[in-house]
């Protein structure tokens, strides 16, 4: 299958395939996989580390896992499929956006965890996608406003933060798990550095193919070994039903508190951002022109599906970067391929058994993939940063202040657990929230809001796996074309914000 794909992907044939062009079935049953490979691991992985978190059953885990697979299908379909002025009709992913893993853990474990904590995220989820959704429709110049105040080194910082806060996370999955009685066994360790290698030597190899499904193919290598050794369980697929359908509010009717609202809406103007950079990027990719109403229909398919992420049990949704160096990378252009892609994500969040096998990975496995991951988002912060000129101490001094709010919370964890209010507590108590609060205060401080035009939506940084492959793939491409850049700005600044 590897194979197929890959030579299909690189053939000059299918390289002309326009955005709205629909491939024969066989074509898009083919390509759609292999978004689907290389996107699976993205999206399970927040499920995951939230559910683990939060100290969720195995069988809640499985719902938990199958209900974002399911609305990831919803979202993805109706962000290249469009549905009136809602979805950017291009080959955008959608998956659980990693900003909102830190915050969403800090919401629930300030509620107590297990599902009365989901239920608290769910609806600051749902206001936050709601918001995200009517701003969408806004006037030019009240998204414009917005926007400026996240010039790059606001969003490198806020990247960058992501990365470091989402490390610990997963170096506490490779030891094994916090609050599992073998935490710290160096057994766990080895799981994690063997499937942390296994990763790396494909990533060496270079094949674009392998390279782009690096992570899934670490994480099933890792766990085929760890079942051999006896030290991953499936009793629970057996246990799975076959067929399982995700329902509105499985958990219970939502809570809205206002605390992890506010948190909630942090996270969604981060991830803002990112989609607005996405789509330019893959506008560039197709060769479609990206304007303010594309841009705008973007926003409001994020909003929809993350607010139908908290209806159906899952959470914020935002277009995938990785998903978008595969498009550059196999030059397969029709959104319809997407399409197929959703159907696929859906018929998986219908199938219980699968979501049990995912859940069944042991944490060190999960902890070295996830590390890796985690890793490449900091890297992605600090390519941003690299654009932004630090030698101002001003700049320096955003950048470096930010990361020191942003470890706080995992340094001084006492100062938030026994000498904050809890619902203060469950807003602060978040590495993410910090850094990327400071950063954008800091930055108004000093440098003000930035000018229309004076700065371009941030380039979007694609992994390292993907952006190897896309090299392999096309080396005529310069290094900055791996992360497509957006229209120059002469082209003007109204082009880049939604038109109400």
């Amino acid at each position: 299958m590897a194979r197929v794909a890959a030579r299909l992907s690189t053939d000059g044939e299918q390289s002309t395939h326009p955005v709205d062009e629909v491939l024969p079935v066989p074509k898009l049953a083919l390509y759609g996989f292999q978004h689907v490979l290389a996107f699976y691991a993205g999206a399970v992985i927040v499920p995951i580390i939230v559910g683990n978190a939060l100290k969720l059953s195995p069988e809640q885990l499985v719902y938990l896992i199958n209900a974002d697979l399911f609305t990831c299908g919803i979202a993805s379909i109706i962000q290249a499929l469009g549905i009136g002025r809602i979805g950017a009709r291009l080959p955008l992913i959608q998956g659980v956006t990693f900003t909102a893993v830190s915050p969403m853990i800090a919401i629930g474990l300030g509620a107590g965890g297990g599902t009365a904590a989901l239920l608290v995220i769910y609806g600051a989820v749902i206001t936050a996608g709601i918001a995200t959704f009517a701003f969408a429709w806004l006037p030019a110049k009240a998204f414009r406003t917005v926007m400026r105040l996240f010039p790059p080194v606001v969003t490198g910082t806020v990247i960058t933060v992501l990365g470091i806060v989402l490390i610990p996370v997963g170096l506490n999955d490779a030891a094994g798990g916090l609050g599992s009685p073998d935490f710290g066994d160096p057994k766990n360790f080895a799981y994690a550095g063997g499937t942390m290698l296994f990763i790396l030597i494909l990533m060496k190899i270079g094949k674009p193919f392998l390279s782009s499904i690096s992570i899934l193919l670490g994480l099933v290598v890792g766990t085929t070994v760890a079942f051999l050794l006896g030290d991953a369980k499936f009793g629970d697929v057996g246990n799975s039903e076959w067929i399982g359908i995700t329902t509105p509010f499985h958990f219970g009717a939502p809570k809205f508190e206002w605390f992890p609202i506010v948190l909630m809406l942090i996270v969604m103007l981060i991830t803002m951002v990112e989609t607005t950079g996405d789509t330019y990027a893959v506008g560039d990719i197709v060769g479609k022109e990206v304007d303010s109403e594309t841009v705008a229909r973007a926003l409001r398919a994020d909003g929809a599906a993350t607010a139908l992420g908290g209806v159906l049990n899952s959470f914020p949704y935002v277009a995938f970067a990785e998903n978008v160096g595969l498009v550059r990378m196999t030059k397969v252009k029709s959104r319809f391929v997407v399409v197929a892609a959703g159907v696929f994500m859906i018929i998986l969040g219908l199938l219980p058994k699968a979501a049990a096998i995912v859940a069944a990975v042991p944490h060190g496995v999960l902890g070295g993939a996830a590390t890796v991951m985690f890793a490449m988002v900091a890297l992605a912060g600090i390519q941003t940063l690299a654009k932004v000129d630090l030698k101002e101490e001003k700049n320096a001094l955003i950048v470096g202040v930010s990361l020191a709010f942003a470890l706080l919370p995992a340094t001084v964890p006492v100062f938030f657990t026994k000498h904050m209010d809890p619902d203060l507590s469950s807003l602060l108590n978040s590495g993410v929230t910090l850094g990327a609060t400071s950063a954008i205060v800091l930055n108004l401080i000093f440098n003000g809001l930035a000018e229309d035009g004076a700065h371009d939506v941030p380039k979007v940084e694609l992994p390292a796996q993907v952006a190897a492959a896309a090299d392999t793939a096309d080396t005529a491409d310069d290094a900055d074309s791996a992360a497509a850049v957006p229209k120059p700005s002469g082209e003007g600044e109204a082009a880049r914000t939604p038109a109400s």
